[in-house]
């Protein structure tokens, strides 16, 4: 018999199952873990994600994939990982940068403004 289609037993509910499932279909049970997409598609919304989480100041972090990917034991979803935190990195450091700049510029403007009102 083929192994991939090898009778097995759900843990839970004991009905049969097929090797290759990755949920029991009689009670729902988790079998298996399925595999990461690594498709060029999910790669441009992870990545496009990753730029865009520090400037939704991480409301959404617990829907960022790149942990998932890079603790994956494929090579490719675990490369794929390895660089959405590197763009999450970048992207929260320019994102800190620029709050920085914007900042310090709105509080200047203001100094400057002051500084005009009284000297009039």
């Amino acid at each position: 018999m083929d192994p991939i289609s090898a009778p097995l037993v759900c843990p839970y509910c004991h009905q049969p199952v097929l090797s290759s499932y990755y949920f029991c279909p009689n009670c729902g049970t988790k079998l298996t873990v399925a595999p990461l997409s690594t498709s060029p598609q999910t790669q441009a919304w992870i990545y496009a994600f990753s730029v865009i989480l520090p400037m939704i100041l991480f409301i959404y972090v617990t829907k960022w994939p790149g942990v998932t990917y890079y603790k994956s034991s494929d090579p490719k979803a675990k490369s794929i990982g390895t660089i959405a935190i590197a763009i999450l990195t970048a992207s929260t450091l320019i994102t800190i940068w620029l709050g920085y700049v914007w900042t310090m510029e709105a509080i200047q403007s203001s100094v400057n403004s002051i500084n005009a009102d009284m000297s009039a």
